[in-house]
């Protein structure tokens, strides 16, 4: 089957549509308000650390001054992490599950497959992360051309990859897959034969967000900046958790509606919401 960027699109917003009111419910507690509480502790610390990097670029000063951030900040960041992956997980269930689970069974069905898909995240983390050390040790003992056609490659190699595990979640929330494995196989299979076009449709949409969200979050910001220098920390910090709240409802909503397409059941309309 031929990926669909068109009707890709159109069932990825009336998935979104058929179950607004509890997607707004899930977005809200699961994306907006971690990402909105996690900004307003660390955003000053942030903002010193982008400060220090302009008054001083020293790469390994910046280098060490980060890695003692995350290393304070760590349980924080885990923490965040399962709370959005259940929260990914319970909201792809409520857009596709047939059964038509209330919102707290789809929660606790993303709670429990949460497992298998931090497990796929973490094969997915060393893959990813081989695709960066091994150039980068390549490239200090060869020259520097070798170095730069090993970095382009390593890059074209890392987005096929991203592209090939791209269902992965939906795989596992959906079909209940709970082998880390076969999840990113199954995503493999899905995608086979379609990888440049679902890339040139996941490229547009990043970009497309990028933009709105980019705008959106300018004009918010200077509306906030004229009310003072607390009111604007407070305001960046709403409007970074409304965009990644709003970012994240987009994206599980393609993923579901290439799910859909690529494994055969996009026909199948959704006629009602979850209560």
């Amino acid at each position: 089957m031929k990926f669909d960027m068109s009707a890709a699109w159109n069932e990825a917003l009336r998935l979104i549509s058929a179950n607004r009111q509890v997607i707004t419910i899930v977005a809200g507690v699961f994306f907006f308000l971690p990402y909105l509480a996690f900004m307003l502790l660390f955003m000053n610390q942030m903002n010193a650390l982008e400060a220090a990097q302009a008054s001083n670029p020293d790469p390994e000063a910046m280098g060490a001054a980060m890695m003692t951030f995350y290393g304070d900040v760590w349980w924080v960041i885990l923490l965040f992490m399962v709370i959005q992956g259940v929260g990914m997980l319970g909201l792809l269930t409520l857009l596709t599950d047939r059964s038509r689970p209330t919102v707290g069974a789809a929660l606790a069905s993303g709670a429990r497959l949460f497992l298998p898909y931090f497990g796929a995240q973490l094969l997915m983390g060393v893959v990813f992360g081989l695709l960066l050390l091994v150039p980068i040790a390549v490239g200090a003992g060869a020259s520097a051309a070798a170095g730069v056609v090993l970095g382009i490659a390593a890059v074209i190699a890392f987005v096929y990859l991203f592209v090939k595990f791209l269902l992965t979640p939906a795989v596992i929330a959906i079909e209940r897959q709970a082998n880390p494995i076969s999840a990113l196989s199954r995503s493999w299979q899905l995608t086979k034969g379609n990888s440049l076009r679902i890339f040139l449709f996941i490229f547009l949409l990043f970009v497309a967000v990028m933009i709105v969200g980019g705008v959106f979050s300018m004009i918010l910001g200077l509306l906030f900046a004229l009310a003072g220098a607390e009111a604007a920390v407070i305001g960046q910090a709403l409007v970074s958790g409304l965009v990644n709240a709003v970012f994240y409802v987009i994206f599980l909503g393609v993923i579901a509606a290439i799910y859909r397409q690529l494994a055969g059941t996009s026909g199948e309309a959704v006629h009602e919401t979850f209560d």
